[in-house]
């Protein structure tokens, strides 16, 4: 896998040209920034700056999201320009939240074999009872509303081919983990997100199952590439199956007010 093409493929074909928006969901280009404003989440996805437009462009982000009255973030990557543009965003009141890496497979280099843990079986969420199991979990392992996932999965259900899927790890009919996998059409790239797992199973291979899983769903799709923005706890794993760190994402948040 060529790194530099790879990330240039990324940024192009997921970043610059987010594809057809989803259920509740708009896509807002300009020139030099594409924004999402979706039901559950609002900011800016990608930018091409310099030090003469940033901060204008910046501002008209802040005017932009104060008329819709709700935080919103604005995802910067480590290679996104000018070099400063981390500091121009918190001047103009953002906060930087913990950053995370982006990760990037070639799928054919997966193994998508990979089985649970003895006694623990993959199983894909097809209905509202298993959607709501899923956001149930998410709560419990990460806190917090996920009912926009919720929704999200359920919008998906309806389409002929879904571009939201989700798996749970179920043991004695407990969820011991899970993740959802988006499969963005006219792209070469699937994303997985979510992937979570119950604190006592850690360590035992139920993540890399649910990762293998959601791969194996991208590969019948035709994806060629996995995508993750990886926490510091899964980039280790993630890294020992394959993938390969292209770059640093860190989201830059607004109160929107």
């Amino acid at each position: 896998m060529n790194d530099e093409e790879v990330l240039a493929a990324f940024d192009e074909q997921i970043r610059r040209h987010a594809g057809p928006p989803g259920q509740g969901e708009d896509v807002e280009r300009e020139d030099h920034v594409v924004r999402i404003i979706a039901d559950g989440w609002g900011g800016v996805t990608w930018s091409d700056l310099n030090p003469s437009t940033a901060d204008a462009v910046i501002a008209a982000q802040v005017d932009r999201f104060a008329q819709l009255a709700r935080p919103w973030e604005w995802k910067h990557y480590s290679y996104d320009q000018p070099v400063d543009l981390p500091e121009r965003l918190v001047a103009a009141g953002l906060t930087a939240e913990p950053a995370e890496t982006l990760l990037v497979a070639e799928i054919a280099d997966l193994d998508v074999a990979v089985p649970p843990p003895v006694s623990v079986q993959l199983r894909p969420v097809v209905d509202e009872r298993g959607i709501e199991a899923f956001v149930r979990f998410h709560a419990e392992v990460f806190g917090g509303d996920h009912s926009a996932i919720g929704e999200t999965l359920l919008a998906s259900l309806s389409q002929e081919l879904p571009a939201h899927l989700a798996v749970i790890a179920w043991t004695e009919g407990a969820a011991v983990g899970a993740g959802r996998v988006e499969l963005q059409p006219g792209t070469d790239f699937a994303s997985i997100w979510g992937g979570g797992t119950l604190p006592g199973w850690r360590g035992r291979g139920v993540f890399r199952s649910v990762v293998a899983h959601r791969a194996a769903l991208a590969s019948a799709r035709g994806f060629r590439y996995l995508q993750v923005d990886a926490s510091p706890d899964s980039r280790p794993i993630l890294r020992r199956l394959g993938f390969v760190e292209l770059a640093t994402t860190t989201p830059f948040v607004h109160p929107g007010l």
